[in-house]
């Protein structure tokens, strides 16, 4: 069994922040929740925006300079969501990725999209771990195009995982990931999959490795969400081994972190407030539930509801309705699912 102790070196700098976009506010309900047709799902924040209406047109020129302002400001955890989302864009539109890629071939920020990509579509395959195997040359360019960049590091810990790669190369990923950012979040939750995946459901050891990474984390980096995501993995489970005030306090810690972040910005925020309102409800704390929904707005992610429905955004207006009614909440009469629905997220 691999060592949770040896996958953590020490954490020595300071998390950058992300930065988002302010975006208007819904009108709200007297609950303090917004009526269910105003809700979307992974709405993409002022940035993404329009860097993904010019790639539907067949433009690159906006993606690429998003990308190149989050390496240079190394806005790390932004670079990644938006990597991911461009690449998630990609599958069913690639020409102007294509495009990019002919024009700019050793461009840090084309090789990672494209690498990203690449792992995206091997990953549904029965032959996903061949498939992987394949890919790593590209995202070995992507890494090496940028130095400084964790991104491609956590593309090669979900490409690890997938090709079912053994602890000790594991680990050296890891190691050279941490180096570039300590407190990168995507990282951290590539890692925990790996650990989940390669202790087939060993949810104590997890639980020990998220808890140790939280602990080291500043107060409002994204990483004091990674116990809650711990919890979830373990309810999703038989939840051997792992005690109540442990999934309580992972939820108290993801709490603590939602009061730290804007309530009008919600990237991340809505990530880490979706997953605690999905979180808390399992635990049976609607109350609280209740209260991250109100902060979550019209914000929902595809994270943790696509775990557990084919529609991400139905579950979430069901399970949000149902918490509005358990404390005598009235529900505002719209329709049982939103129509703002994009494309579900990646299974991995």
């Amino acid at each position: 069994m691999v060592d949770t102790m040896a996958l953590l070196p020490p954490f020595i700098r300071p998390t950058r922040m992300t930065r988002s976009a302010r975006r208007p506010v819904a009108v709200l309900a007297a609950d303090g929740l917004p009526a269910d047709d105003e809700v979307l799902l992974d709405v993409p924040d002022d940035r993404l925006g329009p860097a993904l209406v010019a790639a539907a047109q067949g433009a690159y020129g906006p993606a690429a300079v998003l990308l190149a302002a989050t390496r240079e400001r190394a806005e790390w955890d932004d670079r990644d969501r938006y990597a991911l989302r461009l690449a998630a864009f990609a599958r069913s539109r690639p020409d102007w990725l294509r495009d990019w890629r002919a024009a700019a071939p050793h461009d840090p920020d084309a090789l990672l999209v494209a690498a990203q990509l690449a792992v995206d579509r091997a990953w549904p395959s029965p032959g996903r771990a061949e498939l992987l195997r394949e890919v790593s040359p590209l995202i070995t360019a992507a890494a090496r195009a940028d130095g400084r960049d964790p991104v491609p590091w956590r593309v090669a810990l979900d490409h690890a995982r997938g090709s079912r790669a053994g602890h000790t190369y594991f680990g050296e990923l890891w190691e050279a990931a941490v180096r570039r950012d300590p407190h990168h979040y995507g990282c951290h939750v590539a890692a925990l999959r790996y650990l989940a995946s390669s202790w087939h459901g060993s949810h104590r050891e997890c639980f020990d490795f998220a808890d140790l990474a939280a602990q080291d984390a500043p107060a409002g980096s994204p990483v004091q969400a990674l116990p809650a995501r711990a919890a979830l993995a373990c309810l999703a489970g038989d939840g051997a081994g792992v005690e109540r005030a442990r999934l309580d306090a992972a939820a108290d810690r993801a709490i603590a972190l939602s009061d730290l972040l804007p309530a009008d910005r919600p990237w991340p925020a809505a990530e880490i407030r979706n997953l605690l309102a999905y979180l808390l409800i399992r635990l049976g704390r609607r109350e609280e539930a209740l209260g991250q929904f109100a902060l979550i707005g019209p914000y929902a992610t595809s994270f943790p509801w696509d775990r557990v429905s084919d529609d991400a955004l139905g579950r979430f207006l069901e399970l949000r309705a149902e918490v509005r009614s358990a404390h005598g909440a009235k529900p505002d009469g719209g329709p049982e699912n939103g129509r703002g629905r994009r494309a579900r997220a990646r299974d991995h």
